[in-house]
């Protein structure tokens, strides 16, 4: 009888979670067009920041490079002449 009531209950379950499976949710109602503009702009403005960031880190590791390598950049001198006087 016990045996039974094992199958009974694993084939129960085994039907339950193949339904569950299978079911589909219900489709998402189509957004307007107000809501597919905020999403747009939301999307350009965390691109925007990415790339901000992104230029912010690629600068501060290329001033880290130079200093660890110890570049120097070359600093701006007057026009020099060819030393010729006339």
């Amino acid at each position: 009888m016990q045996k039974f009531l094992a199958l009974t209950l694993a084939a129960g379950l085994a039907i339950g979670s193949l339904a569950a499976v299978q079911a589909k949710l219900p489709a998402s109602p189509p957004k307007s067009d107000a809501e597919k503009s905020a999403e747009a702009d939301k999307a350009a403005a965390a691109k925007a920041k990415e790339g901000a960031e992104n230029a912010k880190a690629q600068d501060k590791a290329v001033a880290n490079y130079k200093k660890n390598k110890g570049i120097v950049e070359p600093k701006a001198s007057p026009a020099t002449t060819s030393g010729k006087k006339k």
